[in-house]
């Protein structure tokens, strides 16, 4: 797990697993905190009188408290479980979840590359200076060409690699339409030029397809894994086709939507 101050911040959010449950309170180990624990006193378990604090928490939940004090020198920290809804708890979690992927994530790398623990914590610090977060780091290098990655050389390519392997972005997909005439006599060729020069505009983990609508139309089909990259890559092809086609003395236009 990514190394943090040793002990938390108070009003932080953290994600804990009960050890153990008295008649006074709970005790929990901090997950994101190696070797902390937090006591939860029954006051602060949850609103009003409470019968059981079994029927509250029990040994091996998983919880989300907010760090009420904090004291290093008595080696203490107040959780309180009541101060925390449902809506901080679940982003709480998935926070957490992302996070525990990219250890993973890193922790392939570093075996991989044999890197040492040293190495490891060098690495770790440049993703999240470059890129804002581990996560926001894999999540932003697997949508990206490699030669984008922003990272020492020495790490760049097999983290590139673990990006791309585990990080599937989900696709959208776009259409224009093209209209490409030409009465040269051997405009059925130019036309093809032009559209052979459209496809160009085609990036690496994208799809760009052409396809023959009916004289003059022509169908541009992109696949890519945002709408921003997908919209540039359409603009793109239709102006290289129509920039070709007006040059071969022909003439071209481009319809965002079928017309």
């Amino acid at each position: 797990m990514q190394d943090k101050s040793l002990w938390p911040n108070e009003g932080e959010l953290v994600v804990g697993t009960v050890k153990k449950v008295l008649d006074f309170g709970a005790f929990v180990e901090l997950d994101e905190y190696s070797g902390q624990e937090g006591m939860i006193h029954l006051s602060e378990v949850a609103s009003g009188w409470i019968k059981h604090i079994r029927d509250y928490v029990r040994e091996g939940q998983k919880v989300v408290c907010k760090v009420l004090r904090v004291d290093p020198a008595r080696k203490h920290i107040d959780l309180s479980l009541k101060d925390v809804n449902q809506y901080q708890r679940k982003a709480k979690i998935q926070e957490w979840k992302i996070t525990l992927r990219a250890e993973k994530w890193i922790s392939f790398v570093q075996n991989n590359l044999k890197l040492s623990d040293e190495e490891t914590q060098n690495l770790r610090k440049e993703l999240i200076e470059n890129y804002g977060g581990l996560y926001q780091a894999f999540e932003e290098i697997a949508s990206q060409d490699i030669d984008d990655v922003k990272l020492d050389e020495r790490y760049r390519d097999e983290v590139y690699r673990v990006a791309q392997e585990n990080i599937k972005h989900p696709k959208v997909e776009i259409s224009g339409f093209l209209d490409l005439t030409c009465f040269r006599e051997d405009g059925v060729d130019m036309i093809k030029k032009a559209l052979k020069s459209a496809l160009k505009a085609k990036k690496k983990d994208t799809e760009l397809n052409i396809t023959y609508v009916g004289a003059p139309r022509f169908r541009l089909h992109v696949v890519a894994g945002d709408y921003k990259r997908a919209e540039a890559i359409l603009k793109d092809a239709a102006e290289r086709a129509i920039k070709e086609i007006k040059k071969l003395g022909g003439k071209g236009e481009f319809h965002r939507h079928e017309s």
